[in-house]
């Protein structure tokens, strides 16, 4: 895939050539498709409910951002792109084929590059599938949450079972062979015996990757509303703990390697996108509610289509842009690198944060999680690595939350 001879040269910096990846372009992109065919009862991202929605002025204004972000920041090469929403399969074939081109046409996409895009089963024929696979697609991730019919309908998908399997045959007919899917726990009136039958099912299909998430009620969602009025019957948090331990069990006995606290994968085929976030590496961020991150800068776009629409006629679509302090910016560091089971590097932190020691900044957080046995340090190739222990990965937030403003 990709238009190789299209690539923009990337020139280092003068001396020993190599450049802080803060201060780098980004190597990754992300694209927000805004549009659901419905909005599920948990959710709370930038999404609207298809009908009626201006899709074709969407995808003008998506090309324009294009347009002002790589005059804005010229891209090197780009080594990842992940296509979120919303639902991005719901998209025509005919718009899918357009949006597509317009990516390739603006940014620099590596031949090898990782393609991601989201889909819900049910929402991808053959023909959007065949669209997706000519521009540039190769990996898919199917949010599939249960394959429970009972649970599907509580948690507001309208999506089956037989819709699951429908989508990744029709996947894999057309040449898709990078497929994930994503299950979640702690569902309302979810049993453990239930999510051991998903965990079944999902392990059945013999696919590459897995991603495995807990419930979180958030604010502006039906579920929040209901957790309120207390009428949410979630597990109790001793059985949502059994089934973390049962998808920890169950993904390991079946060879995956669980390489971040959510994810599972064969080996070669963790995620090279989401490694981005969680490596604390810079982003562009395109499309209405979309977030990005370079030059340690944040900015949020316009969630609104209309006003998304409308702004991109002038300027980038932006909400809110921020500068990240230093201190902020080495917790997050440390908060999203410890998710990656690998854990943190000592020499990649001095690489982001030239003149500052990992130890001298974070030094009585380690060693108390050292002391309390959540996190342990190993010593590979000169360099320092502080990971999570078993027991540091079942109380994960609380070895992250340690590091909310402890930079010294």
């Amino acid at each position: 895939m990709g238009e190789s001879d299209a690539l923009l040269p990337f020139l280092p910096p003068e001396g020993d050539g190599r450049m802080n990846p803060l201060q780098a372009s980004p190597k990754a992109l992300y694209i927000h498709i805004p549009f659901c065919t419905n909005k599920c009862h948990y959710c709370d991202f930038t999404s609207y409910v298809l009908k009626g929605q201006p899709v074709d002025q969407y995808l003008d204004a998506l090309e324009e951002e294009m347009k002002r972000t790589v005059a804005a920041l010229p891209p090197q090469r780009i080594e990842t792109v992940f296509v979120g929403g919303g639902t991005p399969t719901v998209l025509t074939p005919p718009q899918m084929e357009r949006f597509l081109k317009s990516v390739f046409a603006h940014f620099p996409i590596a031949a090898d590059a990782e393609f991601t895009m989201e889909a819900n089963p049910g929402t991808t024929d053959i023909d959007k599938l065949q669209a997706m696979k000519a521009g540039g697609v190769n990996r898919i991730s199917f949010g599939v949450q249960s394959f429970d019919n009972g649970l599907l309908e509580r948690i507001g998908r309208i999506h089956n079972v037989d819709d699951v399997y429908r989508s990744l045959e029709n996947a894999r007919a057309v040449g898709f062979d990078n497929l994930s899917i994503d299950l979640m726990f702690g569902l309302p009136k979810q049993t453990l015996a239930q999510l051991a039958d998903s965990v079944e099912r999902a392990m059945a299909l013999g696919l590459p990757h897995y991603s495995l998430y807990s419930l979180k009620v958030e604010e502006n969602t039906l579920f929040h509303k209901l957790y309120e009025r207390n009428e949410l019957p979630l597990p109790a948090e001793e059985e949502e703990y059994e089934m973390f331990l049962l998808l920890m069990k169950k993904l390991k006995e079946n060879g995956y390697r669980h390489y971040e606290i959510s994810n599972f994968a064969k080996p070669g085929y963790e995620s090279r996108h989401n490694s981005v976030y969680w490596r604390n590496e810079p982003y562009y961020g395109l499309g209405a509610g979309a977030h990005g991150y370079a030059k340690r800068e944040r900015h949020v776009n316009l969630k609104g289509i209309q006003p998304y629409i409308e702004a991109n006629k002038e300027r980038l679509p932006r909400l809110e842009v921020y500068d990240i302090p230093e201190s902020e910016a080495m917790e997050d560091f440390m908060m999203v690198g410890l998710r990656l089971l690998d854990g943190v590097r000592a020499s990649r932190f001095e690489e982001q944060f030239p003149g500052r020691k990992l130890e001298d900044v974070f030094g009585p957080v380690i060693e108390k999680q050292l002391r309390d046995g959540l996190l342990e340090r190993l010593e590979r190739d000169g360099d320092f690595v502080y990971r999570l222990t078993e027991r540091g990965v079942l109380l994960g937030n609380e070895v992250f939350g340690a590091f909310i403003t402890a930079a010294v």
